[in-house]
């Protein structure tokens, strides 16, 4: 009996030519890598590079305190401010993109009001705005003089990326069929039953990658709260700068650093995204 009689398949696999190896083979990774040990070999060796990354790594002084964590150097700053603000994003541009696809008007014109504003303010103004105008009010308002500048940055960041992960959240939801949420309220589930436990699963495994590329996309404009003074990796680098005058290695060491966490987080964005394809 043949294996095509005994009911058992077979999968061939075409072998690749030696032009698709070498095409998806990640030349570039090997490149950027290798620029990146050869450059971090030239910065440790120079004593001028060497200190500007001492400084910007390990301050010789102590930074702001950040909801009550001591975060002590720029690259931790740069980190925590990442993961604070994307989590905010997050969560508000989940809750953003359900009312986006409600069918109460209220919820639908509230929430793209709030998405068409946010998007319709350059990041760098919103962040500029809560934490000169916005933060200044809370504390004259309040009398609560432990609202800081930080604080101000990652509301800013947070809410700013909501109204794009808003918009991420909605087209996820709009793809699942119609057929979904009917059969669901056959079942007599009410909506927000329906929402729950069918819509918003199937929903958010479709949109892991676009969030995933979001995460990376927040870790380069986190530099943009060095303008609020938040002593993050570009910041403690203007301090360097300003205190000795050798802005060529003070700017190339933060590149250097930005470009070696972007790259750490390409890389476990891309192991997210093959494990979730895996696992459909």
């Amino acid at each position: 009996m043949t294996e095509a009689e005994g009911g058992s398949t077979t999968t061939i696999k075409a072998r690749r030519s030696f032009g698709e190896q070498m095409r998806e083979f990640p030349w570039w990774a090997v490149i950027i890598i290798t620029f990146l040990i050869g450059a971090f070999i030239y910065m440790i060796s120079d004593p001028s590079y060497r200190n500007a990354l001492s400084f910007i790594a390990f301050p010789p002084t102590k930074t702001e305190i950040a909801f009550g964590i001591d975060v002590r150097n720029g690259l931790m700053m740069t980190l925590y401010t990442t993961v604070i603000a994307y989590l905010i994003a997050l969560i508000l541009g989940l809750v953003l993109g359900i009312m986006r696809v409600s069918r109460n008007p209220i919820l639908y014109h509230l929430s793209t009001l709030y998405v068409e504003l946010m998007r319709g303010v350059p990041m760098l103004v919103l962040i500029i705005w809560i934490g000169f105008v916005v933060v200044p009010f809370l504390r004259n308002a309040t009398g609560n003089q432990s609202i800081t500048g930080l604080q101000g940055a990652l509301i800013g960041l947070g809410f700013g990326y909501a109204a794009y992960l808003a918009e991420v959240y909605r087209s996820g939801i709009e793809s699942i069929p119609k057929g979904q949420m009917e059969a669901a309220r056959s079942l007599g589930m009410g909506y927000g039953q329906a929402m729950q436990h069918v819509i918003l699963p199937q929903a958010i495994r479709r949109v892991v990658p676009p969030l995933s590329n979001d995460l990376v996309a927040m870790l380069k404009d986190s530099a943009l709260v060095s303008v609020v003074a938040v002593p993050e990796i570009l910041q403690m680098a203007r301090l360097y700068v300003s205190r000795t005058f050798r802005a060529f290695e003070g700017y190339n060491s933060a590149a250097f650093l930005y470009l070696v966490l972007t790259l750490l987080f390409i890389i476990i964005v891309r192991m997210i995204e093959r494990r979730w394809r895996s696992s459909v």
